[in-house]
C-alpha cells in the first residue's frame, strides 16, 4: 500500500525511481557481501575447531608432563625452577580488513631470538620431564594465540553478518516494496490526472466548436 505522505508529482516519481534503482543495487551488493561473509565465516569456524582441538590436546599433554615432573621433584625445587622466567614474549596486535570487518592479527616477538632459550633453571637439579613440560607449553603458545585470533574474528564476522542480514531484509521486505507501491500510486494518479485533463480539453473543444457553429448560424 502506498504511503499517504507521498506527493503525486512527476518530480517525486523521478526521485522514487532513482531511489528504487539505488535500493535494488544496494540489495544485490549486500546479498553478495552476506554470502561472502558466510563463506569466510564457515572457513574460520572450521579452522577454529581444528585449532581448539589442537590446543586442548597440547595443554592436556603439557599438564601431564608437569604432573610427571612434579612426581620426580619436590615442590620447593619445582617452584624455585619456575620462579624467574628467562624468556619474555611481547604481543603485537594488528588488523586486517575482510569484507569491511577489521579482524585482529596477533604477532609475537621474543626477547631473544633463540627458540631454546626458554629454560629459566639449571639442568643439574631438575628432571628431564620438566624440560619436556616447559617445551610443550612453549610449542603450544603460537596455536593458543592463533586460536584467540580466530575466535575473535568469528565473533566480529558473526556480528557483521547479522547486521548485513538485517539490512538485506529491510531492503527486500520494506524499502523496495514500499518504493514500488509509491511509484505505482503516483503513476496511477498522474495517469488519472492526465485523463481528466484530456476530458476537460475535449469538453472545452466541443464547447468552442459549438459556440463557433452557433455563431456561423447567426451570421447566416
Amino acid at each position: 500500500m502506498a504511503s499517504t505522505q507521498v506527493t503525486p508529482t512527476r518530480m517525486e516519481l523521478t526521485r522514487l525511481k532513482k531511489k528504487l534503482v539505488t535500493a535494488t543495487r544496494g540489495h544485490k551488493l549486500l546479498k553478495d557481501k552476506r554470502d561472502e561473509l558466510m563463506r569466510q565465516f564457515l572457513d574460520l569456524v572450521r579452522e577454529n575447531m581444528a585449532l581448539r582441538e589442537k590446543v586442548e590436546a597440547g595443554i592436556k599433554a603439557a599438564n601431564k608432563n608437569f604432573v610427571i615432573a612434579r612426581a620426580g621433584m619436590s615442590g620447593e625445587v619445582l617452584k624455585t625452577a619456575l620462579m624467574m622466567p628467562k624468556q619474555s614474549v611481547e604481543l603485537q596486535v594488528g588488523e586486517r580488513n575482510v569484507m569491511s570487518v577489521d579482524i585482529p592479527v596477533f604477532e609475537t616477538k621474543t626477547r631473544t631470538a633463540d627458540a631454546n632459550d626458554i629454560y629459566s633453571y639449571g639442568f643439574a637439579f631438575t628432571s628431564s620431564d620438566l624440560d619436556g613440560a616447559v617445551k610443550s607449553l612453549a610449542d603450544i603458545l603460537p596455536d593458543m594465540l592463533k586460536l584467540a585470533e580466530t575466535e575473535k574474528a568469528c565473533q566480529l564476522m558473526a556480528s557483521e553478518i547479522e547486521k548485513t542480514r538485517r539490512r538485506v531484509n529491510a531492503l527486500e521486505h520494506v524499502i523496495i516494496p514500499e518504493t514500488q507501491d509509491n511509484i505505482r500510486y503516483i503513476t496511477m494518479k498522474l495517469d488519472e490526472n492526465e485523463r481528466s485533463s484530456q476530458i476537460r480539453l475535449m469538453k472545452v473543444k466541443d464547447m468552442m466548436l459549438e459556440d463557433a457553429h452557433h455563431y456561423k448560424e447567426r451570421q447566416a
